[in-house]
């Protein structure tokens, strides 16, 4: 199987928000970010690996600034490492001042997904090949976060 390098994942979608998308400071719902979130990110790793694929973790989400009624969401994903079967994904959430055309960085986002055949078994997945800067710094940080994931899943399964 072949690596495949980091642009063939990234996705990008965006959203507009509406007086419905929010809460009572008229700033967007933290649920409905995290909808967005898992959508974008299921895509980048459908488009690296071909394949059906699952959510296995959200390993982190960190909102940074709240997007804001009329603004739009701009949300960049792609895979950043892979494992096995599972793939790591980056997401980044701007909001866009869709009259300034100013941006500013609301939220970030690591998850993780496992491509499954047809019976839901794990199948072996592309390794990824990094490309820019930003890219490289993820990829040479994953195996850690891959630790710490496994770390905090073998201690679940505990409890």
């Amino acid at each position: 199987m072949d690596a495949k390098p980091v642009h063939l994942s990234r996705t990008y979608m965006t959203e507009l928000i509406f007086p419905q998308d929010t809460n009572y400071h008229g700033t967007v719902f933290g649920g409905l970010v995290m909808a967005y979130i898992d959508k974008v990110a299921s895509i980048a790793s459908m488009r690296h690996c071909r394949k059906t694929i699952v959510t296995a973790s959200s390993d982190s989400l960190d909102f940074l600034a709240p997007g804001k009624l009329s603004e739009a969401l701009v949300l960049e994903a792609f895979v950043t490492w892979t494992h096995r079967s599972s793939m790591e994904v980056y997401v980044k959430v701007q909001s866009e001042d869709l009259l300034t055309g100013e941006f500013k960085k609301t939220a970030t986002a690591f998850l993780t997904f496992v491509a499954v055949d047809e019976n839901g078994n794990a199948v072996p997945v592309p390794e990824v090949i990094p490309e820019t800067d930003e890219e490289k710094r993820l990829f040479e940080t994953a195996p850690e976060r891959y630790e710490m994931r496994k770390q905090r899943m073998k201690k679940e399964k505990i409890h």
